[in-house]
């Protein structure tokens, strides 16, 4: 049954719209549930790159056919996929805010003849599964690795690590622990989080209890990594002078005006903050908050969607519109361009993107919102977890 739904997808995909007009690009991820957030931040990047640069490329125009995917569910991710392709004949598929979603749908794209740009899921063996994949987001190894050398730099010496169990979490805790044992560093205890944890006051007493001068913490962003930093102050490891490390899901900018106070002074590695100062990250700030309605809400993932429509278009322009996707992906290899976040490029070898990654501390701005403030950068960052 397999065998026969994957021949069926790769026939249609191989002749279904080879000559159309419309150019279809299937985008799945959290529209609804606990990370419909992540899902908005989705669309307000696409609808601000196509407000910027227009719905069509060539003649050809460009049709976004979105998928809920509330919350990681492999199973569904492949059905959804297969119904983009074979119903909806898309030539491109995109988004995937969790791994195991992004995972299971690599070993359809060959056969389907479909690429896919990944627009947040950030373990970094997706790229490793299909010559197919490419990656606007980051890896929790690009985003972790710099925070293991600050705190080095602090000259902290013991740090207890809690990340949630799956793919990137477990990227996230090697990235670190490798990089700040290799400084002189010890990792005191691991701890991995179910993905389902929402009671964290049993971990911070661990942490407490462990002897750790710091914590590094990594869980996906959401409600979840708004209850850790707030279980972090409440329990009052803040007070007791346990500093707080972790990459910027910990701090994206919704969960901040919820955070308020407590937060400031926090700092995280992250490759994008929209208050990054540049003329064309004004430029798309001021078109993705007007595509999100609230302009609150606008976090990391649009900046990815953003960037990863740039992909798309460059794709659709190599091919002249029609279904072949080892030529569209040739085509990105190597391609650099100024992205809101900075200058980026996708590595021809392992087709993710390569970037800065900026220190960031929360600060409050004049008219008391709160931002994250970049105050150091490690520039041109390739993924050190395909090393």
């Amino acid at each position: 049954m397999r065998r026969m739904l994957l021949a069926a997808v790769a026939a249609i995909a191989l002749g279904g719209t080879a000559l159309a007009d419309t150019i279809k690009v299937g985008v799945i991820g959290p529209f609804s549930g606990p990370f419909a957030i992540q899902g908005k931040n989705f669309k307000a990047g696409i609808d601000a790159w196509t407000a910027l640069n227009g719905a069509k490329v060539g003649n050809d125009d460009v049709e976004i056919v979105y998928r809920d995917l509330p919350a990681a569910n492999p199973a569904q991710a492949k059905s959804l996929a297969q119904d983009l392709v074979v119903k909806e004949h898309v030539q491109y598929l995109a988004g995937f805010y969790f791994t195991p979603d992004a995972m299971a749908v690599t070993p359809l794209l060959e056969q389907a003849n479909v690429p896919m740009v990944i627009m947040n899921a950030a373990t970094s063996a997706i790229v490793t599964k299909s010559p197919l994949v490419v990656r606007t987001s980051f890896t929790l190894w690009q985003t972790s690795v710099p925070m293991a050398k600050v705190a080095a730099q602090r000259g902290i010496k013991k740090v207890i690590t809690a990340v949630s169990d799956y793919g990137p979490g477990v990227d996230a805790e090697t990235a670190f622990a490798t990089t700040f044992k290799a400084d002189g560093g010890e990792i005191v205890e691991s701890i991995r989080m179910p993905l389902s944890t929402t009671d964290f006051s049993p971990i911070m007493q661990r942490v407490k209890d462990s002897g750790a001068e710091a914590v590094f913490a990594f869980l996906p962003s959401g409600p979840t990594t708004l209850g850790f930093l707030k279980s972090y102050n409440e329990n009052g490891l803040k007070q007791a002078g346990i500093q707080f490390l972790a990459p910027g899901d910990l701090t994206q900018e919704s969960d901040l005006p919820a955070l308020g106070d407590t937060a400031l002074g926090v700092t995280t590695t992250f490759h994008y903050s929209i208050a990054h100062d540049s003329g064309e990250n004004k430029k798309f700030v001021a078109a993705a908050r007007t595509a999100i309605g609230n302009p609150a809400e606008l976090s990391f993932p649009s900046v990815s969607a953003y960037d990863g429509m740039r992909v798309i278009y460059k794709m659709i322009e190599a091919t002249g519109g029609k279904q072949d996707a080892k030529k569209a992906v040739d085509a990105v290899k190597g391609m650099a361009w100024e992205s809101p976040r900075g200058p980026v490029s996708i590595d021809p070898e392992s087709r993710h993107i390569t970037q800065n990654i900026y220190l960031r501390e929360v600060a409050k701005a004049e008219d008391g919102t709160y931002y994250n403030k970049e105050i150091q950068t490690f520039p041109n960052m390739t993924d050190p977890g395909l090393k």
